[in-house]
């Protein structure tokens, strides 16, 4: 569903996505059409781009096309999204230990939806970090 998203094909599109967006939350997938995680994650993406479009705005970048944030923000997974509000990275504790992004695929709708709504919320209040609704550590799998 990829073909379905917006795609930025340069460091400059990525910046000027961040910054040109006042009222809403920036959602960056950087990833690879191609890859399996990103697919997944892709079909999230677009299954609850129309229900978040009021306060988030939903990009894809492509980390071998757009390598200028690839050491910067440490992307090395398969699949990454990252949370921008008002030229600001917004970071979630999600219980991993990293803060800065989610760096798996997630496949329900309604918990990522869930997770961008904290995030529009704790930023226009000003948090640069918020806690996700969900506690996604491992502790609670075994």
């Amino acid at each position: 569903m990829s073909y379905m998203l917006p795609h930025l094909d340069s460091g400059f599109a990525v910046d000027q996505a961040i910054l040109s967006e006042e009222e809403r939350v920036v959602v960056l997938r950087f990833g690879h059409d191609w890859d399996p995680a990103c697919m997944k994650m892709d079909e999230t993406l677009f299954h609850t781009a129309e229900k978040i479009k009021n306060f988030a705005a939903i990009y894809l970048v492509d980390i071998t096309e757009v390598p200028d944030f690839n050491t910067m923000y440490e992307l090395y997974d398969p699949s990454t999204v990252m949370f921008f509000y008002r030229n600001k990275h917004i970071m979630i504790d999600l219980g991993t230990g990293n803060n800065n992004k989610i760096n798996w695929p997630m496949t329900d709708k309604n918990e990522f939806i869930d997770i961008v709504e904290t995030v529009y919320r704790g930023a226009r209040k000003g948090r640069g970090l918020v806690v996700s609704p969900k506690d996604y550590s491992t502790k609670y799998k075994y």
